[in-house]
């Protein structure tokens, strides 16, 4: 068995996985981030063949024939349909090993999840990436990944806190010494900001927007905080009285008050993060500041309103999207190093 794993070792690039609700990403050993794409499957119902994975399948949505359906098998940062998540990652991974020489791929995998979720959640995503090809899988908590990625020192005894606001869910987490002393994770960030969207043009303009014209929208004109001109934006969908296409002027202050009750959410799990967390490590935080990443953290005017409702400095981190695939490249390169940060071992998780 150990020649077989180091024939396919020889044979494989390890590579780092930040398996996304919105988008995953791919870090390859010696390489760094090789793949970028949506976490969207086309599926092909007549006949339940995959149609298109990635990129491609993310144009199709909203745009198919009633037979093709475009599948989002991640919901809220789990997998919701374990034989779709399946093919994508075997897809990512034949993907990665494409334009090298290392035809019978089967590499070690370091995979971020995020915090709080259940073991038979956690399970789904090793079994998924078993199948899928991985040799041997390692399972890394989002935050904790984030944290690696942006270079704190997680090993010291300091706090280091991280928000990281991903597409399904946003984990907030204060680290210590290679563990997560405190933590939170909400099924609040950017899907959930979008269909706040949705509801609020179709309640107050009768208009019915797709997922894609929503999220276009928050990334044109949305904000957290009020700006010092007013933007505006205009959306197409379709009049809920007449059935027929209209368009109309969106204004920043419209998508503000779509969000609001979502990033207040987050304001507030944030506060009760840091009331839980040892009064030593707040004051570690209090000087070094909070560290925020994943898509979210592009939102305008977010990290004001959380450094004005904490009281904390709020930093944006550089790239924060490649934050927790950055961090499970640096854990792959290092594993001896990082074990404890690991949330188990393969050979401790729970037989199926």
């Amino acid at each position: 068995m150990a020649i077989l794993d180091n024939l396919f070792g020889y044979f494989s690039h390890d590579i780092g996985i930040d398996l996304g609700t919105a988008n995953t990403l791919v870090y390859m050993q010696g390489r760094g981030i090789i793949i970028n794409e949506p976490s969207v499957v086309a599926v092909n119902q007549k006949t339940g063949q995959i149609v298109a994975i990635g990129e491609e399948a993310r144009r199709m949505v909203g745009r198919t024939p009633g037979h093709i359906v475009a599948i989002r098998p991640l919901v809220e940062g789990v997998i919701s349909d374990f034989e779709v998540t399946e093919e994508m990652l075997s897809y990512f991974i034949r993907r990665a090993h494409s334009d090298t020489s290392k035809i019978l791929a089967r590499p070690r995998v370091v995979i971020g999840i995020p915090s709080g979720i259940t073991e038979v959640e956690r399970r789904a995503v090793h079994d998924a990436a078993k199948n899928a090809g991985a040799r041997e899988v390692h399972l890394l908590e989002e935050p904790m990944a984030a944290a690696i990625g942006v270079r704190l020192p997680i090993h010291e005894p300091i706090g280091n806190m991280v928000i990281d606001i991903g597409g399904g869910t946003t984990d907030i987490a204060v680290i210590s010494l290679g563990g997560i002393v405190t933590s939170k994770n909400l099924r609040v960030a950017g899907d959930k900001f979008n269909q706040d969207i949705i509801n609020y043009v179709r309640d107050e303009f009768k208009l019915l927007l797709g997922e894609r014209t929503a999220e276009d929208l928050k990334m044109a004109i949305g904000s957290a905080a009020k700006g010092a001109k007013t933007i505006e934006s205009s959306v197409r969908g379709r009049d809920l009285v007449t059935g027929l296409p209209r368009e109309v002027i969106i204004t920043d202050a419209d998508v503000r008050e779509a969000m609001a009750k979502s990033i207040r959410t987050i304001a507030e799990a944030t506060k009760e993060v840091i009331e839980r967390t040892p009064p030593e490590l707040v004051a570690d935080i209090m000087h070094r500041g909070i560290y925020l990443v994943g898509g979210g953290s592009f939102l305008r005017g977010l990290d004001k309103v959380l450094e004005s409702e904490t009281k904390i400095p709020i930093i944006v981190s550089d790239d924060p999207l490649t934050a927790v695939v950055r961090g499970c490249g640096i854990v792959l390169e290092d594993l001896d190093n990082f074990r404890e940060a690991l949330v188990e071992h393969e050979d401790e998780l729970p037989p199926t």
